[in-house]
């Protein structure tokens, strides 16, 4: 995601307007908006600033962390299923008989 689309989606998230936003940041709703569309591409420092305003934090995940991430969500999506599943507890535990 590039830094002009992670702003905005902030931005509306935190339902800020630019011109709140570039107050609460102490910045310009024009460098705002020029960051919203692509036209500049701000700092790594001027970027965590401006997503602080909106009460957001930049951070930075490795490939491997977001594979573990995704990974980690399909597992409650299973977990989740498994526990919708019908289940009818039996007196005794069936086990197949192992032969000696």
């Amino acid at each position: 995601m590039d830094a002009g689309t992670l702003l905005k989606a902030a931005r509306s998230q935190a339902g800020l307007s630019q011109r709140e936003l570039a107050r609460r940041a102490g910045t310009s709703q024009s460098a705002i908006a020029a960051v919203e569309s692509g036209r500049k591409q701000p700092s790594v420092a001027t970027l965590t600033r401006w997503l602080g305003a909106t009460g957001r934090q930049l951070a930075l995940e490795t490939q491997e962390t977001a594979v573990l991430r995704r990974r980690g969500a399909e597992l409650v999506e299973v977990l989740t299923l498994a526990q919708a599943l019908p289940f009818r507890p039996q007196r005794q535990l069936r086990f197949p008989k192992i032969p000696s």
